[in-house]
């Protein structure tokens, strides 16, 4: 079979970073994100907490290849944020949501399971 091993769509190789950051040079206040090893699920969400914060612009990603296991994450900011900042906030956001939402599910399931 034709088909990369299953372990390649996780695992990023060694002497690859995880993301790697481009500064548009056409634009200003504007770059690319190229996360390794991720898909439409961390790429979509990631999307939309950039969406949330006003100083973002425009927020898009997408994947160059079935194939290639990474996303391409572009992101233009106003003159008040650069596409850095707005990036390191979005994920330290969606860090606090997801912990968040873990602690309630943890509390609801401790909850529950004392009740059965």
């Amino acid at each position: 079979m034709n088909a990369p091993d299953r372990y390649e769509r996780f695992v990023v190789p060694e002497g690859v970073k995880k993301v790697s950051y481009e500064r548009d040079t056409k634009i200003i206040n504007a770059a690319s994100f190229t996360v390794e090893r991720e898909d439409h699920t961390i790429g979509n969400i990631l999307r939309m907490q950039l969406h949330r914060d006003p100083d973002v612009l425009f927020a898009g990603y997408k994947l160059p290849h079935p194939l290639q296991y990474k996303i391409i994450v572009r992101i233009h900011t106003t003159s008040q944020s650069s596409p850095m900042q707005a990036y390191n906030q979005a994920v330290n956001d969606l860090d606090k949501e997801l912990d968040h939402l873990k602690s309630a599910f943890e509390a609801e399931l401790a909850k529950h399971s004392r009740e059965y």
